[in-house]
């Protein structure tokens, strides 16, 4: 993600443009929870908006929260809370894949949902990766595909509201409570208060479509 990518996150008022920063605030939240933000990134959010066109919106609080936890920190203070939540010797602290906080397990029934609903979307894991398509990354490049892509019979409102719900909605908070308990956290603390209020946002519009 460059710089002009993120300065489109903006907090847009005109519809297309809200789409387009929908689609890259789940692009960012890919980006940071795939791995620690390197010095681009990092240089990207020192020039990044902060400020939203009227004062006092719901996502203006936490997105400059997040943005100066990104300034105060640097790549290597990054890397190393990245490791110590995520990855680590044996068990992480912190797990960041849906099937642990929906069943308890790695690898369990929520995977297998996500992989059929995924093949009935045309989509499938990338292999090269390195993650289960059930990692937070991976979900929300999903999203960001659904807001984004150019096929109208899968890149839709309604595609988008069913793989939320049953995607997003259903464990994402919760991947948010653990970080913003932990005691390490901080620049992931800061993007866990983001993520749970974009989702929050996320599922209000997504309530109203079916009012």
């Amino acid at each position: 993600m460059n710089p002009a990518e993120l300065r489109a996150l903006s907090f847009a008022s005109a519809d297309q443009a809200e789409e387009i920063a929908r689609a890259e605030i789940y692009g960012l939240l890919a980006r940071l929870f795939l791995a620690p933000p390197d010095a681009a990134l990092q240089a990207a959010f020192a020039v990044v908006v902060t400020e939203a066109p009227e004062p006092g919106a719901f996502l203006e609080a936490p997105w400059q929260d997040l943005v100066a936890a990104l300034r105060a920190s640097s790549p290597e203070a990054a890397a190393a809370e990245y490791e110590a939540l995520f990855l680590g010797v044996g068990r992480p602290e912190i797990f960041l894949y849906a099937s642990h906080h929906l069943s308890g397990f790695l690898n369990e029934k929520p995977l297998v949902q996500l992989r059929s609903d995924l093949a009935a979307l045309g989509l499938q894991g990338d292999r090269e990766r390195g993650e289960t398509e059930d990692h937070v990354s991976a979900v929300f490049e999903v999203m960001r595909y659904l807001i984004a892509g150019d096929d109208a019979a899968v890149c839709n409102l309604e595609q988008q509201r069913r793989f939320f719900r049953a995607h997003v909605q259903s464990w994402v908070e919760r991947l948010c409570d653990a970080l913003q308990a932990h005691p390490q956290a901080r620049l992931y603390a800061a993007l866990a208060a983001y993520t749970r209020a974009f989702v929050q946002v996320e599922t209000q519009g997504f309530d109203l479509l079916e009012a």
